[in-house]
């Protein structure tokens, strides 16, 4: 009995060696970088409350499709100082974020459009200054919806809107929009 399972096994395993096209496992796995534009919305809280909630934002990237419809990122963003007048003086606050996202591609048809959802986790470092400085880190949740266009095999063009809950009692939550270009190797 144990030679039949054996012999299933090794007939199985021989039949998808010979079936599988091993030239494209290299069409599959490409990395690529990319570069983003974020406009993001801050629910501010706590200390933050008077704090500007609309920040500009650019972000870089770097990612690999790791099959045709899934791709893994990890990304680095940097938000514009955003100055506020309250009672106290001037606040400024700003923050950074770094992480990885993983996507899920769906094409549409053979028009060159995808539609995309993304999940990941990045670590926020939020700063404040006012009478004194105040810096938060955190690591929070993301999800994301949108669609990529493809200008040629290589150039891409992305929109995407995104929730990240962050959790900070100074900063709860931020919704993004993100346009921007890959290019893939």
């Amino acid at each position: 009995m144990k030679k039949i399972y054996l012999i299933a096994a090794t007939s199985v395993l021989a039949f998808n060696a010979q079936a599988a096209d091993w030239g494209m496992m290299d069409k599959m796995i490409r990395p690529y970088v990319g570069a983003d534009y974020i406009f993001s919305h801050a629910d501010n809280g706590s200390y933050a409350r008077e704090a500007k909630k609309d920040y500009n934002s650019w972000a870089v990237n770097m990612g690999m499709d790791i099959t045709h419809y899934t791709s893994i990122e990890a990304f680095f963003q940097q938000a514009f100082e955003r100055k506020s007048h309250t009672r106290d003086g001037t606040l400024k606050s700003e923050f950074y974020a770094w992480g990885m996202d993983l996507y899920g591609k769906m094409p549409v048809m053979c028009s060159g459009f995808n539609l995309l959802a993304s999940a990941g986790f990045a670590d926020y470092n939020v700063k404040y200054k006012l009478d004194g400085s105040r810096d938060k880190q955190r690591v929070g949740y993301r999800g994301g919806v949108g669609f990529s266009y493809d200008l040629t095999d290589s150039v891409s063009f992305r929109v995407m809107g995104r929730y990240s809950y962050i959790g900070m009692a100074s900063l709860d939550n931020l919704m993004e929009v993100t346009a921007g270009l890959r290019y893939t190797f």
